[in-house]
């Protein structure tokens, strides 16, 4: 008698309600790629260039490197990256800088389990986020987990998470900082587990969320590696191409709707 094989079951799974189990089989990819070489560190050609080619993502200017730039762009469909993009970036003015490949991150949103709304979850929060532009500051960096974790028990893993979220609940109901938290398993060239992504008014804050998160138990047990971290303030930024329907409906605003601050781990 042959073995059972396990049944794969890709969707994103949350809870409605009722307590139901829901499911998606809809996320989206993010890609951030840095570039150094920028003329005199104008990047007025470069954002033209976005505009012009009405690219959906941000342009940031890197604070460690006067001529660094770095890109932010999204899709649920990763072709985007290889067709759209890959087009994009082989032609000036891009084509002109010079690649930074130690910054590059690539990664998909992803659900925890117990979201009653997937699609805010995994779709329309990530790029409001993103595109926000009372959110000028970013921090991005990816991040191993060690071992360790994976030995752990569900309910300490989950105990160890939980201390993560008090920490990052603070800072989002201060409005002071919010995530964009995303898996890169197998997506990353340094096999990394996720990239995550601070972003806020202020640097600041940020740099503060990931000193609070040091003295974790997370980080200072049951982490590999974290970074290299790009540090960047938007130049550039398209706006949501039609809006967010379901942020009008409900007659808020892209800020007053950002959740609190849910890092897996940093």
């Amino acid at each position: 008698m042959k073995p059972e094989l396990e049944k794969v079951d890709i969707t994103e799974k949350g809870r409605g309600a009722d307590g139901e189990t829901i499911a998606i089989d809809r996320r989206l990819f993010v890609q951030l790629l840095a570039f150094g070489g920028v003329k005199g560190g104008d990047t007025a050609v470069l954002s033209r260039a976005l505009e012009t080619h009405a690219i959906q993502g941000v342009l940031y200017e890197d604070i460690n490197d006067p001529q660094g730039v770095a890109l932010v762009t999204f899709s649920e469909d990763p072709d985007y990256f290889v067709t759209v993009m890959r087009a994009f970036y082989n032609q000036p003015p891009f084509s002109e800088l010079t690649p930074k490949p130690e910054y590059t991150m690539l990664g998909r949103t992803y659900s925890l389990g117990y979201e009653a709304d997937l699609e805010e979850t995994l779709i329309h929060r990530p790029i409001r986020r993103i595109l926000d532009p009372e959110l000028a500051w970013v921090v991005y960096y990816p991040l191993r987990r060690a071992g360790s974790f994976e030995q752990l028990s569900a309910q300490e893993q989950r105990v160890v998470l939980m201390e993560h979220g008090g920490i990052g609940m603070a800072y989002g109901r201060a409005g002071l900082g919010h995530d964009l938290r995303l898996a890169c398993h197998g997506l990353d060239k340094n096999d990394n587990d996720f990239v995550v992504g601070l972003i806020g008014p202020q640097l600041a804050p940020l740099s503060m969320i990931v000193q609070r998160m040091r003295k974790t138990k997370q980080t200072s047990l049951h982490l590999e590696r974290l970074g290299p971290f790009f540090i960047g303030k938007v130049a550039w930024q398209s706006k949501l191409e039609t809006g967010d329907r379901r942020l009008a409906e409900r007659g808020q605003s892209p800020v007053s709707s950002l959740k609190s601050l849910e890092i897996p781990n940093s």
